[in-house]
């Protein structure tokens, strides 16, 4: 591995590991499809708890974000005002459970309606990560080379990459024992599964956002 940053417990498992990453895509996936005009955040994020609960976890590493309206334009740890999400309109969940002692964090940015502006923010969070993961495949590009690309790709589609959103580690738990140091701030190509790319796009002239994260593979 490049750095000791990079080290993992001797617990760790790729297969659970793995598992753990599909099961938290899952959760997020069958979330989605309960949301409906009508709910306010603060309801979204109860079911969302609540069937994180029923999903078997073991534990939370990070707090659980789902976010609604103008608070897509958000970071991490501020505070939401509570919203009604209504007939067009776009929301996201961010969430970091522990299964099979192996920590999963995935978040993804979900429509409803026919908003093209909507639909266009939402697809191009996954497109910037995507095309920034394959140049960090092809290339060998450092943390800080990724967001440096994922940066100019926004700026391709008119949009603003939120820079306070960096990506991380990822592992068996805890991963913090081992680094907190944050993915864009890395000088070494960062090895395959142990780190999270996080994608946060900004339309300012909208006034939403859209969030896409996942390990790098």
């Amino acid at each position: 591995m490049s750095s000791s940053l990079e080290n993992t417990g001797e617990q760790f498992n790729l297969d659970d590991y793995l598992r753990a990453q599909e099961k938290t895509r899952q959760v997020v996936a069958n979330f989605a499809k309960k949301i409906t005009p009508g709910m306010t955040e603060k309801e979204g994020r109860a079911l969302l708890e609540s069937m994180m609960d029923d999903s078997g976890l073991e534990k939370r590493w990070h707090p659980t974000k789902f976010r609604m309206g103008p608070n897509t334009t958000k970071n991490f740890r501020d505070n939401s005002e509570d919203y009604t999400i209504v007939e067009d309109d776009i929301f996201f969940a961010d969430i970091g459970p522990v299964y099979y002692n192996h920590e999963g964090d995935y978040g993804e940015t979900f429509t409803i309606g026919h908003n093209p502006r909507h639909k266009h923010l939402a697809q191009s969070a996954k497109a910037v990560f995507y095309s920034t993961q394959k140049a960090w495949k092809e290339q060998k590009l450092t943390g800080k080379e990724l967001y440096t690309f994922a940066e100019n790709e926004a700026q391709k589609l008119n949009l603003r990459l939120n820079s306070n959103m960096y990506g991380h580690r990822l592992g068996d738990f805890p991963h913090a024992v081992h680094s907190k140091e944050k993915l864009g701030n890395i000088e070494f190509s960062p090895a395959p599964t142990l780190w999270v790319l996080e994608i946060h796009l900004i339309d300012d002239e909208l006034g939403r956002g859209a969030f896409f994260e996942d390990i790098l593979l």
